[in-house]
């Protein structure tokens, strides 16, 4: 139990990789707070140790006064974990501005609110860590996805700038950043390749499974392995780095 005591907030944490991480907070004894748009799916999925709280990464106000509620009820954040995003490709030719702006704000200014109203109350005590769950699409150009890929590869530059802003001290920065990853916005993905690319649900999955570097969708429990590793004990030097899940070399 070496995270007992701990407060953790999780962005997107009533499915796939997040509610993977929160389960394997809890295990090591940190109280979680998860956080999603539908508050009947947190209360669903939430366990002994964990809260739901419903919140909209994209309003500011509502990331205001959610992550204060949450450190009023449950203590200062230690870990934050901005997790929750979209991921859906797009021919930049037919990326309107309504689509970038959405995921941009999704995935790119909910890490920044989250992480901005999370350290008001990190940085009052001795320990804590932010760990963005960013994407190999952060590390490289990733082909008819350039909406995504920008946002993801922001999400990197944050993390990374934000680790020298805080040499020295008990916090550190990473980004995990995971190849294609057996979750629910998968599923979504292999339909929408298919109809995008007029090919079968099969060859779709197919592509995705090719393109990780052992041929295989990797496990939601490996994304939460490596998130666990940098909150324990011997992770004080890791810091502003990216963590490729990916079964090889990128």
């Amino acid at each position: 139990m070496t995270l007992s005591g701990k407060h953790a907030l999780i962005t997107g944490g009533g499915t796939g990789i997040g509610l993977s991480i929160a389960q394997a907070l809890v295990a090591e004894g940190a109280h979680v707070t998860i956080t999603g748009r539908r508050q009947d799916v947190l209360d669903e999925v939430a366990t002994k140790g964990m809260t739901g709280m419903a919140m909209d990464v994209r309003d500011e106000a509502d990331v205001t006064a959610k992550i204060a509620a949450a450190v009023t009820r449950n203590g200062p954040i230690q870990i934050c974990i901005p997790n929750a995003g979209i991921a859906e490709g797009k021919a930049v030719h037919k990326t309107t501005m309504e689509f970038w702006r959405n995921m941009m704000a999704t995935n790119l200014d909910g890490a920044f609110l989250t992480i901005r109203e999370s350290l008001s109350s990190m940085r009052q005590t001795d320990w804590g860590r932010v760990i963005t769950i960013a994407s190999l699409a952060g590390l490289r150009g990733l082909q008819g996805a350039a909406c995504y890929s920008a946002s993801k590869h922001g999400m990197i530059g944050l993390t990374r700038s934000l680790s020298e802003d805080y040499l020295g001290s008990p916090y550190t920065f990473n980004a995990v950043c995971p190849g294609y990853v057996e979750t629910p916005i998968v599923d979504r993905n292999i339909t929408s390749i298919a109809e995008r690319a007029g090919i079968t649900e099969e060859q779709a999955l197919k592509i995705m499974v090719n393109s990780n570097r052992h041929r295989r969708l990797i496990k939601p429990e490996e994304v939460s392995a490596a998130v666990l590793w940098l909150c324990r004990p011997g992770s004080e030097s890791i810091n502003g780095q990216t963590i490729e899940i990916a079964g090889g070399q990128v």
